[in-house]
This record gives structure tokens, sequence and C-alpha cells, in this order.
């Protein structure tokens, strides 16, 4: 009996495991997508233009970019980007950040979540904070360059 029971126990994390795995993946795919139709206009993966560069958002400091014209707002913020910031910034940006100049807001919390997956997709340690280079192995397999 105890046996059986470990088994199914196993089976049961297996199967949870896999199911989160799947969300997680449909979530950074949504989110990739929300990224191309609302995003690209003002921003990059690995360049900046009108915004930032977004790889490598996760953990890096807002303002932290050489040589990007930043708000003064953002650059003394104080603010490290986490879930969390991230979506208290999507959610209304000048509430957040008083006196930052980015214009655009996303209402609904699914779609936040969503691209807020993707970013940290595109993040690991190093990664677009300024300080190394970007590297573009960790790009969704269908975004095309910017």
């Amino acid at each position: 009996m105890p046996l059986r029971l470990t088994t199914c126990l196993a089976l049961y994390l297996i199967f949870s495991a896999a199911q989160a795995h799947a969300q997680g993946a449909a979530a950074i795919k949504q989110g990739q997508r929300l990224w191309q139709q609302r995003c690209t206009d003002c921003h990059a993966l690995d360049t900046d233009e009108t915004g930032p560069r977004h790889r490598g958002v996760f953990g890096r400091r807002a303002g932290a970019i050489k040589d990007y014209d930043y708000s003064r707002a953002l650059k003394r913020s104080q603010v490290t980007w986490d879930a969390r910031s991230l979506d208290r910034w999507l959610t209304d940006p000048e509430r957040f950040i008083p006196g930052q100049n980015m214009d655009f807001k996303v209402s609904s919390a699914a779609e936040r979540a969503a691209l807020i997956a993707y970013l940290q997709s595109l993040s690991s340690p190093g990664v677009g904070t300024g300080l190394t280079p970007a590297r573009t192995q960790h790009a969704a397999p269908d975004m095309p360059p910017r």
C-alpha cells in the first residue's frame, strides 16, 4: 500500500509540474504576441529606441542602461524591475513613478501578467543591463529582429 501511494503521489507531482510548465509557456507566448502588438512602436529587445531595450529588464535597476536618455524621475526612482514593480508600472506608469515619460497603460491584469512572463523569459543575470552585451539566443524563435 505505501508503495502504491508513493507512486500515485509521484505521478501527481509530475503531472502538476508538466501542467504548470504548459501554462507558463502559454503565458509567455501570449505575452510575446502582446509585446509585438503593443510595445514595438517604442521598444526593441536588444537596442534602445524611443524606449529602452527590453531584453534583460528583469533584475535591472530602472534608469540603468548607459547612454539611454531616461527621465530624471526614472533615474532617481530606485526601482529594480521584477514582477511586482513591472505590474505596477504597466498598470499606471505615472502613478507609480511620477514624472516618467511613458504614456501607455495595460488595464487587463491577465495581459500584464502575460507581458511580464514574456519579459521574464528574456531575462537572465547580466543580460541587457548595459554592463554586458545582449545575447540573442533567448529570443523567442518567431520574434523578428528589430
